[in-house]
């Protein structure tokens, strides 16, 4: 699948795989099984990749990606053509990369060489996801069939809401917070307090 605001999509011609367009919730190319997205590949250029690092984008954008099963950012690019950037400090986007690697280790930064192999990688990586996921389902089933109920001592309390559960409290008394992503330490104050 490719999402539909992609303006550069890939084609896949030399492979033997047929692609639809459609809005993807994150990343430019993904794998729908069972209308659940199960994999996404966020495809940049060198300088794409440059101004959503320093702008914060990129930092969303791989929050988003981390909540999938499998997911990666594919670069058009060579790693050694950071430290020729002459519009930025090469050593700012070098951090900025590895700190972003650190804070989310499941949604790996590929440097490929050029657009042709870029494709290449998305493509594998994806066709990697797909059969992966056939295996996974299987042993996903195999581990809750064994499983009886939770653990006594998992409450609420113990382990506390979801973010999914206080933002929907927030917003039923009228607090104000994004639709995803973080909530403010103000938020859960209120949440704690009420409760």
């Amino acid at each position: 699948m490719v999402d539909s605001h992609e303006r550069y999509a890939y084609k896949f011609a030399s492979q033997q795989a047929n692609t639809i367009q459609r809005a993807l919730p994150c990343g430019d190319y993904g794998l729908l099984i069972d209308g659940t997205l199960v994999a996404s590949v966020e495809r940049k250029s060198l300088a794409d990749l440059v101004s959503s690092l320093t702008s914060g984008k990129l930092r969303y954008q791989l929050s988003d990606l981390a909540a999938l099963p499998r997911a990666a950012v594919v670069v058009e690019d060579r790693y050694s053509q950071l430290f020729k950037l002459d519009w930025v400090r090469p050593a700012v986007v070098a951090d900025g990369l590895a700190e972003l690697q650190i804070r989310w280790p499941n949604v790996p930064i590929v440097f490929c060489e050029a657009r042709q192999l870029a494709e290449e990688w998305t493509y594998r990586f994806l066709a990697a996801a797909h059969a992966w996921s056939t295996t996974e389902e299987a042993a996903t089933q195999r581990i809750l069939t064994v499983k009886s109920d939770p653990a006594p001592d998992r409450d609420t309390e113990e382990f506390g809401p979801s973010t999914a559960d206080v933002r929907s409290w927030a917003r039923d008394v009228g607090l104000e917070v994004p639709t995803r992503g973080r909530l403010r330490p103000e938020i859960w104050q209120a949440w704690q307090d009420a409760h």
